[in-house]
Formats: structure tokens, sequence, C-alpha cells
């Protein structure tokens, strides 16, 4: 459910330094909705559509910088991924769904932009198993966000405050994680309990209370992710991070750190870790699309971080993005 944010944060509501002119102008924003451009006052799908009625759909998560999108091949591939899990056969290749993205952000006037994709089953008869013919409902929104790269501004106001909390991640033998979906009421309810006054149970008063994000574990008691990120661990000088064969996200700025990370000689470590990880950490950060690489600064009440191989694989990320779609 993650590297949206994926985009699901409130940090990411406000267009920063980087709003369009038309943004400014209080300018109707303009989604693809159903086959047409449309303002976002008439964008509106219909209350049969199985999307609403039961969440059953899949989107993906994006960021367009300088007009173009980052790693959209890797995004394509998971959305494809996450259809055939529903069986949802949708017709459409990426390249049609990737000129739908374009011209809706062209319609916008936008090129350093939010951007999320969704397919619905669309509307079929009123009940639980789908039928196999399939009339998607496809939906491009957009909203600005301020450039990247190496002269760019993060969507994020500050290091991220972080809570661990006692609700464990769905089992990926019952919803695999890999799997992104409408149905995010895990991570709605994980963000719940992180507003509590003792989310994680230990009766500590310097808990984090309302916290940027929050930690969960899977449900042998190992380190997942977060409610909308993946999580990366420095101790010793080695960069720790859950391996995807748990109920963990194989989110796209999660696997580009782990190449940065190898470009830069950091020693990395994948698998299965406890909560003991976390107590030893010397550096905590956290990757999604829109918060890219996010330092942590304070977990459960405990101040961490930032720390240098955080501070250089944010500085590579960016080196990444200039170079991609900047230079």
């Amino acid at each position: 459910m993650n590297d949206s944010s994926d985009g699901e944060t409130r940090d990411t509501a406000s267009g920063g330094d980087d709003a369009t002119d038309a943004d400014s102008n209080d300018a109707d924003p303009i989604y693809w909705v159903d086959g047409d451009l449309v303002p976002a006052g008439e964008a509106v799908v219909s209350v049969d559509d199985r999307g609403f009625r039961y969440g059953d759909a899949a989107f993906e998560t994006m960021r367009a910088y300088g007009g173009s999108l980052f790693r959209w091949d890797a995004h394509a591939d998971r959305l494809a991924e996450t259809c055939d899990l529903l069986s949802l056969d949708h017709g459409l290749d990426r390249e049609t769904l990737r000129e739908r993205i374009d011209e809706t952000l062209a319609a916008n006037g936008l090129e350093d932009a939010y951007v999320r994709l969704s397919i619905t089953r669309g509307v079929q008869p009123g009940t639980l198993a789908p039928d196999p013919d399939v009339d998607p409902t496809v939906v491009v929104w957009v909203k600005p966000l301020p450039r990247g790269g190496v002269d760019g501004v993060p969507v994020w106001d500050g290091p991220a405050t972080v809570r661990t909390v006692e609700r464990p991640r769905i089992p990926d033998d019952a919803i695999p994680a890999r799997a992104k979906t409408h149905n995010y009421l895990d991570g709605i309810l994980a963000r719940l309990d992180g507003r509590t006054d003792d989310a994680g149970g230990s009766g500590d008063s310097d808990r984090i209370r309302d916290p940027d994000e929050v930690l969960l574990y899977d449900g042998d008691g190992y380190l997942a992710e977060g409610a909308t990120s993946n999580v990366f661990v420095v101790a010793d000088g080695v960069l720790y991070t859950p391996a995807t064969d748990g109920p963990v996200l194989p989110g796209v700025t999660r696997r580009t750190v782990l190449d940065l990370a190898d470009d830069l000689d950091v020693p990395v470590e994948v698998g299965r870790y406890g909560s003991d990880l976390l107590d030893a950490a010397d550096e905590l950060f956290l990757t999604n699309t829109t918060w890219e690489v996010r330092p942590v600064d304070r977990l459960d009440g405990r101040t961490i971080g930032p720390g240098p191989i955080t501070s250089r694989l944010r500085r590579a990320f960016d080196a990444t993005v200039e170079s991609r779609h900047y230079g």
C-alpha cells in the first residue's frame, strides 16, 4: 500500500512553490475520466462502480518531473501485476495509459506534478462476484508538486516523526501487499491508531501523537512497512530494509534507493527484522513516490537523525532525477 503515499499524505496537499498559473488563479483542475478530459467539478463516476462499492480497482501513484514520468515502466509493470492479481482484464495497453496521463498533464499545464492513475472494474450488477466481462473506469488525477532534482523543494516541511503501532499488516497470503488497490482500510486504521495516546501499548508519555507516519509489523512480529511508505534503517553503517517476500509493497522509490546504495557501495541487507533493529537504529528514513527519500528524526519519542548515509542517498536520488528529467 505504499510508495504512493505513495502520495496519500497530508504533506502533498500543497502545490508548494511550483504551482502553475492556472492553479494560482483557482482554475478548476482537469482530470481524465472515462475517455474525456473534464473539469474537476464535473469529474464523477457512478455510485454503482465497483471501485466505489468494493474498492475493486487498481491504481498507481507517480511523479512527473520536467514533463515526464519517473520510472513509468516500473509503475506500469506493477499496475499490470495488480490487475493480474485482481483478474481485472481492462484491455488497455501501457502506451494508451501513458498517452492519457500525458494529455492530462498537458491540459493542466503541468510539468512537475503528482499523478494518480486508477482503473476500476467499472459498473456491474450489484453482486460481490465480479463479471468476467469488464468495461473499466479509468481516471487520471493530477496536481502540482514542487520541482524535483538538485534544485527541487521537498513536499514535506522537515524530517518525519514516526511511531510504531500494534496493528499488524494484513498477511500477504490473505491480500498480497504488491496489489495496489483502492482499499486502504489497513493503512487508515493504522494512522488512526497512531493518533491515540498509547498506540504502541508502551505507556510512554513521550510517544508521538499524530505522527507523520506509522510503522507496522507483520503477524509474526517482523518489521513490515509504513502505512504509505517503505522503511529503511541504518545501524552500524549498514542499510537494512524489510524484504518483499513478506507483507511489504515493492516500492518503485524503494528499488531506486537500493540501486543507488549499490552504486555508492553502501552495505545493504534485505531480510526480516524485529523491533531490535529499530532499537539499534542510527538513522531511519522513509521512501515513497511523493516523499522521495524522507529522513526520520523521531521514533516513538526517541531522537534519531538524520545522518550521513541518508543524506548521501537523498543527494544521489536528487541527482538521478536531475539527470533523467532536467539534464
